[in-house]
């Protein structure tokens, strides 16, 4: 679970391709070609269960342009996440605006093929964009909402030291607010971000 460095961010034209790399993983921007492996995610009733829809082919398409208009915007968003020396994309994670009640913050989200979960992918690789976002994008505190029964996601960012700020109604449904600040953050084994 380890942070090597950020390899690359490019907020201002979006051309950067690997944005992270960890000591397992690589997290490059989304493709409109990871359709496929996009939907592979997405339209696991299983992996998905948390969600309040079941997500389409279509829905693979959009989630992949919404990302890519993330890029553009913001510089960040959900990222494919692969196997160093591999570029099959196993999961994504990154970070997305949300505003709860009332306030704009970076959170940081994950979704991994069923056949990838249990190998702490989603640990590091959330753990990776935390430190981006917390010192490569200098955001004072980052966020996950959390249905409170998807105890998987609990424990991912219990992991990574998040504790549960409170409880909101996020898209009609309960969430857990799990937060860490920047303070409080440290990158393991004193490795601080390339940017």
């Amino acid at each position: 679970m380890l942070l090597a460095s950020v390899m690359t961010i490019d907020t201002e034209n979006g051309t950067g391709e690997i944005i992270l790399e960890t000591s397992r993983l690589t997290l490059r921007r989304l493709r409109r070609e990871d359709a496929d492996a996009v939907f592979a995610i997405i339209g696991d009733d299983v992996a998905m269960q948390y969600y309040p829809k079941t997500f389409n082919r279509r829905d693979a398409n959009e989630w992949i342009e919404r990302n890519l208009r993330r890029y553009a915007e913001y510089g960040h968003g959900l990222f494919a996440v692969t196997l160093k020396g591999d570029d099959e994309m196993i999961g994504d994670c990154g970070i997305i605006r949300q505003t709860v009640e009332g306030l704009l913050q970076l959170e940081v989200g994950y979704h991994f093929r069923r056949d990838q979960w249990g190998h702490g992918y989603a640990t590091e690789a959330a753990r990776a964009c935390m430190g981006l976002a917390l010192h490569g994008l200098g955001a004072k505190k980052v966020i996950s909402l959390i249905r409170p029964e998807n105890m998987p996601s609990r424990r991912v960012a219990e992991r990574n030291g998040m504790q549960v700020e409170k409880q909101v109604a996020h898209a009609g449904l309960p969430h857990l607010v799990y937060a860490m600040k920047r303070d409080d953050f440290e990158f393991p084994q004193g490795l601080k971000p390339a940017i």
